[in-house]
């Protein structure tokens, strides 16, 4: 007896069409995806001139120059960093290293401030003083007050836990690490930095560095002295209005 031969199956030509049009979409996707690739790779690979080598010493070697003639006025200019009720300072680092010798960046890294947008909470003290001077044309720094230190640490607060960086949303993982210096929530974390408390130094090193926004427009990019029109050095107590714009 003859086998039952089974019809064909037809496909709908609409269907056909389609499939035949997302072969070639995924076809040339995949085409423009490697051209790119390519450019990418293309355009980060850049061929340095000699004389680019040479300016890029001079000027690394010009910046140390400068850090160390800054380091030599700080004796003279100490009455500027008299902080009268606080000696609490918000250091944040707004240029890169291009031009930064290796010894001004292992100071920058003395810091935590290994990123551009970074920010610290230091005591002022004769140390940190000669520090800032010698950073100064990297970096902008003030008085935060109580708000601006409670809206870095809720909002932006990260925590080194078993070499982790944790979020500060468990008062049990706070208490753990720092109960030993009688702080066991984020608000006595707070406290210890807005008053720069006995157990500022054990705080400070159980936050990681802030990771500040970018500033649209406020920072003009000038390496010239906030107080002379630039963006660099102390602002007082207006480093409070540069901290909202970036948290």
């Amino acid at each position: 007896m003859a086998e039952e031969t089974k019809p064909l199956e037809y496909i709908n030509e609409v269907i056909l069409k389609k499939r035949r049009s997302n072969e070639d979409w995924a076809i040339r996707r995949k085409q423009q995806l490697e051209e790119r690739a390519k450019r990418s790779k293309h355009d980060n690979f850049v061929i340095k001139k000699p004389e680019q080598f040479v300016k890029e010493f001079r000027d690394k070697e010009l910046d140390l120059v400068q850090m160390k003639r800054r380091g030599s006025r700080v004796v003279q200019r100490k009455r500027a960093f008299e902080i009268p009720e606080s000696k609490l300072l918000f250091v944040i680092r707004i240029h890169g290293r291009n031009d930064m010798h290796p010894k001004t960046r292992q100071l920058m890294y003395s810091l935590g401030l290994r990123q551009m947008f970074s920010g610290v909470f230091v005591k002022a003290n004769d140390r940190i003083v000669k520090i800032l001077h010698k950073l100064e044309p990297y970096i902008t720094y003030g008085y935060p007050n109580f708000k601006s230190v409670n809206e870095l640490i809720y909002k932006k607060g990260l925590a080194k836990i078993k070499k982790e960086r944790l979020p500060l949303t468990d008062n049990n993982a706070i208490e753990q690490a720092m109960g030993k210096y009688g702080i066991i929530c984020i608000e006595d974390i707070v406290n210890e930095i807005a008053n720069v408390g006995k157990h500022f130094k054990e705080v400070t090193s159980f936050l990681c560095p802030f990771k500040l926004n970018n500033p649209e427009k406020a920072l003009q990019g000038k390496k010239k002295r906030y107080s002379d029109g630039g963006d660099t050095g102390n602002r007082g107590a207006e480093i409070n209005e540069l901290i909202n714009k970036m948290n």
